[in-house]
């Protein structure tokens, strides 16, 4: 039963990770450039604001679509993380740890940056 949790939090952790690496992180920028146009604007209090602009119709628009949508991107990153644990087991879990440790780092590096501004 302990197994089945481990493994759970891994999957979790992974697909959370993934997810973020797809919709935000500049690395994979090249990934959604071909569907968003991403626009920064400065409000009148100076505060710089960035939004996207989707890209195209038909797919190319669904895909731009579903890559700047979290919640669309975490179901399709969650069913690709399962696949490889399921069916991949010794390529896709090596995956799988790196992304969960990324994960987890990433929550301890929020709650440690929000300490520290305190």
């Amino acid at each position: 039963m302990v197994s089945l949790w481990l493994d759970f939090i891994l999957l979790v952790l992974a697909s959370f990770r993934l997810t973020r690496l797809i919709v935000y992180d500049k690395i994979t920028a090249f990934l959604r450039k071909p569907f968003h146009e991403e626009v920064t604007e400065i409000s009148p209090d100076g505060t710089e604001e960035e939004y996207i602009i989707l890209k195209g119709k038909g797919l190319r628009r669904w895909v731009g679509e579903l890559l700047s949508c979290y919640w669309c991107t975490g179901i399709w990153s969650a069913a690709v993380i399962y696949i490889l644990w399921q069916y991949f087991p010794q390529a896709g879990f090596p995956v799988i740890i790196i992304l969960a440790i990324a994960g987890l780092s990433s929550f301890i590096e929020t709650i440690l940056a929000r300490i520290m501004d305190k």
